[in-house]
């Protein structure tokens, strides 16, 4: 595709004018209407200082306006910044203030308070509530935009990655790399992308959510919206809006599957699902297969644009723990220690090519080109491809914890934790959770029990609330080690495997 995101949704504002482009609650705005209300927030953030290549900030909940704010950044030729809403004052300012330096940061109400307070630690950066948009809903614009002016290669966005190296880095996505991701994706699964109608519950901060709203609305399709998962909210908006598309982690699907109303639900408008994150079990495959749904793995990670791989229709059957093979345009392919690509059916690092990949790191030329080589992102993680190329994904080599669909760094946790005075040493492990899948396990050496509660408020203050381990186990002994002298994680997850079934959750 050589055209920017910019013209494919003028086109879309033009030829399907009247269709819902966004649902959110009971609002539906048409593909004319965003346009427009776009256009001229766009024109608003210019003549409040913004100019082409400046970093627009954005920490808040899913909702209309963050929508219509991430249009109107692009229209004014501006990145969008996005963070965790739930990000505490010092994760945010990690990144807003130190990395991206930005020119304006918008947020809801619940974060008018901490981006405040971010605010007055950049000069001239300017702090807006996302309510402002409003003023704008039935504005038609003066036209004074000209995005002829943006080039394909101007970047649209920074994604901040989990930061499995202890901080976060920031993603960037231009304009040319999503377009080529959108165009590549639809020639992998064509009827996947006609007219579309996809539930979106991901935080619109990731790529889950950012990079999955833009390829939609790139495809003319309704994106329904909402503010976050609830289980049997999503299956009434399933049989209800006739959703034909729907991603997340499996415990999304799991905890659908275990509502009474899922046995009872038409879910025959669901064409196109795709799992990620962990493992889809034989169980929950076949309550959906019993469904009429076929729940397809994925592979992808945010360097990659999200989404690289998706099962076919037979292995997701026969093997479901398989990802699929890249696309028409992306390649997957693995290497071994030395950089050298591996035969079929032996293992190594994961690496993609295609378009829809990362252009660098933000301001971390070092980190970049570590990552990709040779065109190649390096992944990070274990896996192997077999003779159909198709991907089994084996291990995270990046320590990654995934909870409730949101990525957690153990290195980030481990960074915290262990700035708390006593702490010798730490490790953090993903425990098995009921309701998020995963959730943060600490083993330390060096503190006493009584002071756990003292290590909470420590973490709670340098978290974000789902970061902060719900397991904590103190002890006297040092962690045990590899011959390399890292600390053996493998030897304490098999240690703690059946943690949340010996272990009483501190929080």
């Amino acid at each position: 595709m050589s055209g920017t995101l910019i013209e494919t949704f003028n086109w879309w504002a033009m030829e399907r004018a009247d269709q819902a482009a966004l649902v959110v609650d009971d609002e539906r705005v048409s593909y004319a209407r965003l346009h427009a209300w776009a256009e001229s927030s766009a024109e608003w953030l210019r003549a409040e200082g913004v100019q082409p290549g400046d970093r627009v900030g954005v920490t808040a909940a899913n909702s209309l306006q963050w929508i219509v704010l991430s249009q109107a950044a692009m229209l004014a030729g501006a990145i969008l910044a996005p963070v965790n809403p739930r990000f505490t004052f010092s994760e945010a300012s990690y990144l807003l203030v130190d990395r991206y330096r930005v020119k304006a940061i918008f947020h809801d109400d619940e974060r008018a308070e901490m981006v405040a307070k971010v605010g007055d630690h950049i000069d001239g950066a300017r702090v807006f509530n996302l309510a402002e948009l409003d003023r704008f809903r039935d504005v038609e614009p003066r036209g004074t935009l000209n995005p002829e002016t943006i080039p394909l290669d101007t970047d649209l966005v920074i994604i901040p990655t989990s930061g499995s190296t202890g901080r976060p880095k920031g993603v960037v996505l231009s304009h040319r790399s999503m377009s080529g991701y959108v165009a590549d994706s639809c020639l992998a699964r064509p009827g996947a992308f006609s007219e579309p109608k996809v539930l979106l519950f991901a935080p619109l901060c990731t790529s889950a959510g950012y990079v999955v709203l833009m390829q939609y609305l790139a495809y003319g399709g309704t994106v329904f919206l909402e503010p976050a998962f609830d289980a049997e909210r999503a299956l009434r908006r399933i049989v209800e809006q006739r959703i034909t598309t729907m991603m997340g982690t499996p415990i999304f699907f799991e905890r659908m599957a275990a509502c009474e109303s899922f046995q009872d639900a038409d879910l025959s408008s669901l064409f196109y699902c795709l799992v990620g994150g962990a493992r889809v079990s034989r169980s929950l495959l076949e309550a959906w297969l019993d469904k009429g749904v076929l729940l397809r793995q994925l592979y992808g990670q945010t360097e990659v644009g999200g989404q690289a791989t998706f099962n076919t229709d037979q292995a997701s059957i026969t093997d479901p723990e398989k990802c699929g093979r890249g696309s028409v345009y992306t390649r997957v392919a693995i290497i071994d220690e030395q950089g050298d690509f591996c035969s079929p059916g032996t293992p190594g690092q994961i690496v993609i090519k295609g378009p829809g990949t990362m252009e660098r790191y933000w301001d971390d030329p070092e980190a970049t080109a570590a990552t990709i080589v040779d065109g190649w992102v390096r992944t990070g993680d274990l896996g192997m491809v077999d003779e159909q190329g198709l991907l089994t994904m084996l291990d995270r080599i990046k320590d990654i914890i995934i909870s409730g669909g949101l990525n957690i760094s153990a290195a980030e946790v481990e960074r915290v934790i262990s700035e708390y005075p006593g702490v010798q040493e730490v490790a953090v492990i993903a425990a098995h959770d009921d309701n998020f899948g995963e959730t943060p396990l600490a083993i330390i050496h060096g503190l006493q029990i009584g002071d756990i509660s003292d290590l909470l408020h420590h973490c709670g203050t340098h978290l974000s609330s789902y970061k902060v381990p719900r397991y904590m186990v103190c002890t006297s002994e040092p962690l045990p080690r590899l011959a390399s002298g890292k600390i053996s994680k493998p030897l304490l997850r098999q240690e703690y495997r059946e943690a949340h079934l010996k272990l009483t959750k501190i929080r």
